[in-house]
């Protein structure tokens, strides 16, 4: 009885060291008296601008369904072989993205890191594996959600991409969401909010409050690459799980 005792006990401070290391830790703090943010946002929906169409328009996917391998495969392909900025001329690989076609949940972050486009996958660097960690403590897994990128190929020294590559390559992402049908969009970071819900705003302003976009609940919070630069500021990773356990509010999660 002992063992199984010191067992779980163990297990707990495990769980209780993993929730700290997301900045989660307030989950199992015994203040009741904390102030817990609503369960819903309050920004205004806003639409973003239809971004330049590219080549033949993806089928809509029914939404959990996931659309035919033949689709896929199409769009996967045209984003290994692009050559239509730029950036193609500069990757090792291009990072179409990854997940669950039928996905209920899409994450989209700015462009591929060095790691990603080393292995052509998305978010599988240091802030990758955060991300993971975050989607976990949703009580998800990586191969629960979609995950994405603004652009597909990583620019220079991981700086901002230019409007033009967005442009460009956007149409890819505009394929993928049109594809899943998510219920819900997290962008991580500044660039993804500013495609999908445009604002001189900084994020701090921004995350948090849902904007939408073609009848699609966003949510946009800081990228976890800015959470690792700044590993110290708990906050930043406090606000960032308050805006996930918005999102899984409205996913009927909570």
């Amino acid at each position: 009885m002992k063992n199984r005792m010191d067992r779980l006990a163990e297990a707990l401070k495990e769980r209780a060291r993993f929730f700290d290391d997301i900045g989660a830790q307030f989950l199992i703090d015994s203040d009741p008296g904390r102030k817990k943010m609503s369960r819903t946002g309050t920004r205004r929906a806003v639409q973003a601008p239809e971004p330049p169409s590219f080549g033949k328009a993806a089928p809509k996917s029914e939404p959990g369904r996931p659309p035919s391998p033949e689709d896929i495969k199409a769009l996967e392909q045209a984003v290994l072989g692009c050559g239509l900025c730029p950036l193609s001329r500069l990757r090792t690989n291009a990072v179409p993205g990854e997940g669950n076609w039928a996905a209920e949940l899409m994450f989209i972050g700015e462009g591929p890191g060095r790691d990603e486009d080393l292995q052509g996958r998305p978010f599988v660097g240091r802030a990758g594996q955060l991300l993971t960690k975050i989607i976990t403590a949703m009580g998800l897994r990586r191969e629960d959600v979609y995950i994405a990128n603004v652009v597909k190929c990583r620019p220079p020294e991981n700086r901002v991409p230019h409007r033009e590559e967005i442009e460009v390559c956007s149409p890819y992402l505009v394929r993928q969401i049109d594809m899943i049908r998510p219920r819900v969009i997290v962008t991580l970071g500044k660039t993804p909010t500013d495609f999908f819900i445009p604002s001189r705003l900084g994020m701090t302003a921004l995350r948090g409050r849902f904007g939408e976009y073609r009848g699609i609940p966003v949510m946009p919070t800081f990228h976890p690459a800015y959470l690792v630069r700044n590993e110290r500021n708990r906050e930043l990773r406090r606000m960032v799980w308050e805006d996930m356990q918005n999102v899984m509010a409205l996913l009927g999660k909570k």
